[in-house]
């Protein structure tokens, strides 16, 4: 579709249903193959938690590791 045809309305329609990540902020990674998993990023994302700062932990399959990350900032 080309956007010079269309309609401000659905220009706007178009970016809203495209998906966009959110820019993040990387605080800690931990490798996939780690022996103890996911745990190392649940607890280092606990603590972060327990300061006030809203970390969770994603699943990056490009670099095969769990990611401690906050909503906003850089992207890492």
């Amino acid at each position: 579709m080309n956007t010079n045809t269309m309609s401000p309305a659905d220009v706007a329609a178009h970016a809203a249903a495209s998906y966009v990540r959110r820019p993040r902020t990387v605080l800690h990674r931990v490798p996939a193959g780690n022996p103890h998993g996911s745990w190392p990023a649940d607890q280092f994302a606990a603590e972060r938690r327990a300061e006030g700062v809203p970390a969770r932990v994603v699943m990056s399959m490009r670099e095969d590791a769990f990611l401690v990350v906050v909503e906003g900032g850089d992207e890492s």
